[in-house]
């Protein structure tokens, strides 16, 4: 899924150091033996019911996108979900989310949407994303206590969130300070840079366009609770299937709790498919707010991961088998992003959703 020339991008390895700095402060001091007890005790019969609460998650994230995209283009859930698939899988195999531009790339292939409006949908999602986290941090605190590392870890994300919100509504809201930052980037441009940049501008505002509608928020916004509540969900039945300790310990909040720091340790610069940081981020958790432990929590990080990983990426790979066959020429993952970054590349005709007129279909932007 990977072309050897995105193999040898910097882009590919640049996070591969702070990955294997996780997994060390992970697995230091842990004893295989205890490891290896952990997953002996597992009770399988629970990994169907995990599978299960995980998939309704994703049809849940799937039909918000498809919320967020209304004001861009009209693609059903249905047809947004094989997509949606396509950049998790992508995450799970490429380093720094550039799962993100592939669910771009693959939008645009198949509905002509441009990719800039695609990638601010994409930073909506991420931004409710991020604050229903804090959200679940907040209500777990009011009955777990926190170790000051997580404390650390919700101001953080706080501070990020927080500026990004003030971004994104500066640039809705404030026409003269969008027309200004727009000025000062277009001034040193090229005629003909400039134009692109411009209209690369007007369709990344576009996908913002849910912003200013209030009943589609708050869709956003109930869905994003819905979808990461089965994700707790999910972690909450992985913990039972490990029996006591684990399962005693990880109550509801708990499982809560787990979710939000897990994938908020996510959001750290690493690897493929987040290795090393979701284990940390788990057992700071775990370990660090629910006294698991260390060697049970660290084998309950690694099944989760595996459970989050495996089915996701497999599927992925077959939908994006069936997405990319654009103009029968198969292209896998890593060639996509080479053309999306590559400023010489050039992409074949995408094909547009009905009714849209698609004025430049060999354009990237």
């Amino acid at each position: 899924m990977q072309s050897r020339s995105s193999l040898r991008s910097p882009r590919v390895w640049i996070g591969i150091p702070i990955s294997l700095l996780f997994l060390y402060f992970a697995f230091r001091g842990q004893d295989p033996g205890e490891i290896r007890d952990a997953f002996a005790r597992v009770d399988w019969r629970y990994l169907p019911v995990a599978l299960a609460v995980l998939y309704a998650g994703i049809t849940i994230r799937a039909y918000r996108w498809h919320v967020l995209m209304r004001p861009v283009a009209p693609i059903s859930t249905r047809e947004i979900f094989p997509i949606l698939i396509v950049g998790y899988a992508a995450n799970n195999i490429l380093p720094l989310r550039t799962g993100e531009l592939v669910r771009a790339w693959a939008l645009e292939q198949r509905y002509g949407v441009r990719k800039t409006a695609t990638l601010a949908t994409i930073a909506v999602e991420r931004l409710f994303d991020g604050l229903t986290m804090l959200l679940f941090i907040g209500g777990a605190a009011m009955v777990i206590g926190l170790t000051a590392e997580l404390q650390h870890v919700a101001l953080i994300a706080a501070i990020i969130f927080a500026a990004a919100i003030g971004g994104m509504v500066a640039l809705l809201v404030s026409g003269s300070l969008r027309d200004r930052l727009l000025h000062l980037m277009l001034k040193p441009l090229p005629d003909n840079l400039a134009a692109r940049v411009e209209q690369m501008a007007d369709a990344f505002l576009g996908g913002l366009g849910v912003l200013s509608r209030r009943g589609d928020l708050a869709i956003v916004a109930t869905t994003s609770l819905v979808a990461w509540s089965c994700e707790a969900a999910m972690y909450w039945t992985v913990a039972q299937a490990f029996g006591a300790p684990l399962s005693t310990a990880m109550s509801v909040v708990g499982a809560y709790l787990t979710t939000a720091i897990g994938n908020l340790a996510t959001l750290v610069p690493s690897g493929p498919g987040y290795v090393g940081a979701f284990e940390a981020g788990v057992l700071l958790a775990v370990n660090g707010a629910l006294g698991v432990p260390s060697a049970l929590a660290l084998s309950y990080a690694v099944l989760l991961h595996v459970i989050l990983w495996l089915p996701v990426t497999a599927w992925g790979a077959l939908e994006w088998w069936r997405i990319s066959l654009v103009g029968k020429r198969h292209i896998s993952m890593g060639e996509a992003i080479d053309e999306e970054l590559d400023p010489a590349g050039a992409l074949p005709a995408a094909r547009p959703f009905p009714g849209q007129r698609v004025e430049n279909p060999g354009g990237r932007a």
